[in-house]
């Protein structure tokens, strides 16, 4: 389940960053909304996956409320969840 939940961190913050750096531009400067439609619908999706996801690990790993919030918190911050997976979800 680690894995997956790895996975879905990388994906949603790609997804996170194409909706600020493309979606976002191409709405409000070349009036072309359907990308950030697109890309928004996919984020939400990826957003929700990781959020539940975060929850299944914890109570997997025993993992403590402060685990949890740290890594829902990432996932609301640019790159947060890039940081997230390096610092948290890698087994060594």
């Amino acid at each position: 389940m680690l894995k997956s939940f790895r996975i879905t961190a990388i994906l949603e913050g790609i997804s996170y960053l194409l909706l600020f750096f493309v979606g976002m531009p191409l709405k409000y400067l070349a009036d072309h909304a359907t990308t950030n439609m697109a890309v928004g619908y996919a984020h939400g999706i990826l957003f929700i996956l990781y959020v539940i996801l975060a929850v299944v690990v914890c109570l997997e790993k025993s993992w403590g409320l402060k685990r949890f919030a740290i890594l829902f918190v990432a996932a609301l911050l640019p790159f947060g969840t890039f940081y997230a997976e390096k610092k948290y979800l890698r087994e060594n």
